[in-house]
């Protein structure tokens, strides 16, 4: 596993366990990095209930990053934020929503699974919903990484 996401998941993880009162999990490229798929780790990318956020985001407010600003905001709303870590960025997203064809939609993972990744509890959605979550967004890095996910449960592309 690479470097710098076995340290982002060693300095953020702990504090997800501590911090958070409600289920959270990773999305993303890390997620599917975590069960094998053959991605490159950008970010971590965090889901969480929009109070979590908030306490997270009070947690690590020396390690915001104030000057950026999420892709698609007219397709994802959340309580968003973005935070310097070691290894990797963190991006809290606090009751994730995306905009359909139903208007805007809670975007929930479903049934999770945790891993374990260097001694750390990781919380991820499982493959079949990681798929589902990331065709829902449709967008092309999202249905890219579905791609090299599908293998993984015996779909095909």
């Amino acid at each position: 596993m690479d470097e710098a996401l076995r340290d982002a998941l060693a300095a953020v993880v702990p504090d997800l366990h501590r911090c958070c009162r409600d289920p959270w999990t990773l999305i993303g490229s890390a997620a599917a990095r975590l069960v094998g798929a053959d991605v490159s780790v950008a970010d971590l990318d965090v889901l969480t209930s929009t109070r979590d956020a908030e306490v997270l985001t009070g947690e690590w407010w020396p390690r915001c990053d104030d000057a950026h600003v999420p892709d698609d905001p007219e397709r994802f709303r959340s309580r968003y934020a973005r935070f310097h870590f070691p290894g990797l960025p963190v991006e809290v997203m606090g009751g994730l929503e995306l905009f359909g064809k139903q208007g805007w939609v809670p975007v929930q993972a479903g049934e999770t699974e945790t891993v374990d990744m260097y001694g750390v509890a990781v919380t991820i959605p499982t493959i079949v919903e990681q798929l589902r979550i990331m065709q829902s967004f449709g967008r092309p890095k999202d249905l890219r990484r579905a791609a090299l996910l599908k293998p993984l449960c015996g779909e095909q592309s």
